[in-house]
């Protein structure tokens, strides 16, 4: 065996000794960090935590512009505009709910008849209600409930003036209604009856509100009481009258919602009062219908009625004026059809 032989049987043997060594080593190493990893402690993966919360919000802005010229058959050039909202907060954890509803709706409308803008359209209504499952389809409840509006109605009557100015149609105009004049708010506590998913019922035998008109003007059409020192004046000025009203009674209300493939759906609420205070036989009536038709991702049309019967709101009308001066009780209706961008705020699902 050469020199050169034994160099190179060296070096090899020298080199299979290392990489054994070096395989023994990594080994132990391994073993060593297997070990480390089973004797670690565990940590178990969080729990997602539960949402008991569901939301949604559905935005409608609806316009019309009417532009005549030269038209023979007459009429005025006129802008509408219609813009309404209709939001929902509830939660649900094992038998209790608390269920949280507000629709704002607002708009107006410019005719050149007229030099200024008029709403046509103005509500507020939230409603709040917590209950308990009894049973099923029943459950015991609490609700809140506040109705009103945003800004100042009125009747317009011709000004008896040539070109009348804005002032002059103002001076001539009656006021109606305007922001909590009146204002509508109670709490009931009775029992819910589901007996559809689509059906709910709500009896509250014990039910306080109050009824507030803040404009002195509109307290005698909204049937305030007289403040106390002032009950045998023959003559009644808006500041004699309270700008509140206590009712203690009963409600009872009716909600319903029939949806046909997310496509068309059709609500209606009635709500029946009767105050156990003051001549509980005039029943108090709200009854609200709305059906919405989607007809595109972003457009529906949307038909909306609403009736209203208050033994204490008195209604002036021209041709009886000289027969009832002061106004009288008269079903209240009011309806209208928008054509509405609608953009939807999906709910969350319940986890």
């Amino acid at each position: 065996m050469t020199i050169l032989t034994k160099k190179i049987t060296c070096i090899a043997g020298a080199l299979c000794f290392g990489i054994a060594v070096y395989a023994q080593n990594v080994q132990s190493v391994a073993e060593a960090a297997a070990k480390a990893m089973a004797d670690a402690p565990k940590t178990e993966k969080e729990e997602e935590k539960p949402n008991y919360w569901t939301q949604s919000l559905i935005t409608n802005f609806g316009f019309t512009e009417t532009s005549l010229t030269n038209w023979a058959a007459g009429g005025y050039n006129t802008i509408t505009l219609l813009t309404s909202i209709d939001g929902t907060a509830n939660y649900k954890k094992d038998d209790s709910f608390w269920n949280n509803h507000l629709q704002m709706d607002y708009g107006f409308i410019y005719s050149d008849d007229k030099p200024f803008m008029q709403n046509n359209n103005d509500r507020i209504y939230f409603e709040s209600k917590w209950g308990y499952k009894a049973t099923k389809t029943l459950s015991y409840s609490a609700n809140f409930n506040f109705r009103s509006q945003f800004s100042d109605s009125y009747k317009y009557k011709n000004p008896a003036v040539e070109n009348p100015t804005k002032k002059d149609w103002m001076d001539a105009a009656t006021l109606m209604s305007g922001f909590f004049s009146p204002a509508y708010t109670d709490i009931g506590l009775g029992i819910d009856w589901t007996p559809k998913k689509w059906l709910s019922i709500n009896f509250a035998p014990l039910t306080g509100g109050f009824t507030i008109v803040k404009n002195e003007d509109l307290r005698n059409k909204y049937s305030m009481p007289l403040k106390k020192e002032y009950e045998d004046y023959e003559e009644i000025l808006g500041s004699y009258y309270k700008s509140y009203k206590f009712e203690l009674g009963a409600k009872l209300k009716l909600d319903s919602k029939i949806s046909i493939n997310d496509v068309f759906d059709y609500q209606t609420q009635l709500v029946l009062f009767s105050d156990y205070l003051n001549k509980p036989q005039n029943m108090r009536v709200n009854w609200d219908n709305s059906i919405n038709w989607k007809i595109a991702k972003y457009f529906s049309i949307a038909f909306k009625t609403f009736l209203i019967y208050d033994n204490d709101i008195l209604i002036v009308k021209e041709d009886d004026i000289d027969k009832y001066p002061a106004g009288r009780q008269r079903v209240q209706f009011k309806e209208y059809l928008t054509f509405n961008f609608t953009y939807t705020l999906k709910p969350k699902r319940q986890k």
